[in-house]
């Protein structure tokens, strides 16, 4: 029980349900008509391919992982796992993900899964301790999600696919700030470098969440332009970027924990509200 509680562990269960939404929203603005039990299944296929992605993390950053306070009760690094057992679970968890996305689906949307999975196991984990640029890096599996759902119902690589990553690849960069910035203390025990360069919880890098955040706005209103919604969309996308922009505002004036922390747990809520807001248009 306790080893099958500490698999359960190595998917990053709420995170990994995260990235698969954005997978199952894909499918539906995809799809001619809502076929919910596909988009469920696409959801699953996302769900086993982000957990494996997410067990590869954290079998190289074992010993990382036992220096911060936040990982430090993760199986690995209390050994209830070995990593032999870890990659044993990712090869069938992955495997099961990949395979039933290309026989349910298609072929590319297996193969844009697993490129998802090859970028975040084992480009982005290594470039955490060796560059900001990880950030950039981890930005493009953690955008694939909403395209992989798109192509696994339409069979080819589409302009609104694109329009989809590009919204969620572009949300990254202030998310992944604000928690670098909210947890630096401990990932710089683990020398991660996750915040811009050159790496300071200062104006400079509120700055830049700032920037990014304000282009999410114009780009999140894309769908619209290209006619993937209705009316309502645009509008519900523009009062959330325009809210999510206005916090980063309150980091820029006081360049505090409290600010980033707030952005944080506004990028959780901007993402699902802005895409379940499109599916529910496209209605």
């Amino acid at each position: 029980m306790r080893k099958a509680k500490a698999y359960f562990q190595l998917i990053k269960f709420r995170l990994a349900l995260t990235v698969a939404f954005s997978s199952a929203i894909g499918y539906l603005l995809g799809a001619n008509e809502l076929h919910w039990g596909q988009a469920l299944l696409v959801m699953v296929g996302g769900l086993a391919v982000t957990g494996a992605a997410n067990t590869i993390n954290q079998i190289f950053e074992i010993e990382l992982d036992r220096q911060m306070k936040r990982t430090a009760q993760r199986p690995l690094p209390l050994g209830i796992l070995s990593p032999l057992e870890a990659w044993g679970f990712t090869v069938i968890l992955g495997g099961a993900g990949l395979t039933l996305l290309a026989l349910v689906f298609n072929p590319l949307s297996a193969a844009l899964a697993l490129l998802s999975l090859i970028l975040y196991g084992f480009v982005y984990t290594p470039l955490k301790t060796i560059s900001p640029i990880c950030v950039a890096v981890g930005a493009i599996p953690g955008g694939l999600p909403p395209l992989i759902g798109w192509v696994a119902a339409t069979g080819f690589l589409g302009l609104q696919g694109w329009i989809l990553f590009g919204i969620q690849f572009m949300w990254q960069f202030p998310h992944f700030w604000a928690i670098a910035w909210v947890l630096d203390d401990d990932y710089k025990k683990a020398g991660f470098k996750m915040l811009p360069s050159p790496g300071k919880k200062d104006l400079r890098t509120a700055f830049q969440i700032m920037t990014y955040t304000m282009v999410l706005i114009p780009l999140s209103l894309l769908p619209f332009y290209f006619g993937m919604t209705g009316t309502v969309y645009p509008m519900v996308a523009a009062v959330c970027g325009v809210l999510f922009l206005m916090q980063t505002f309150y980091l820029m004036r006081t360049v505090s924990k409290k600010a980033a922390m707030s952005i944080m747990f506004g990028s959780f809520l901007y993402l699902p509200i802005v895409q379940i807001a499109l599916v529910l248009d496209k209605m």
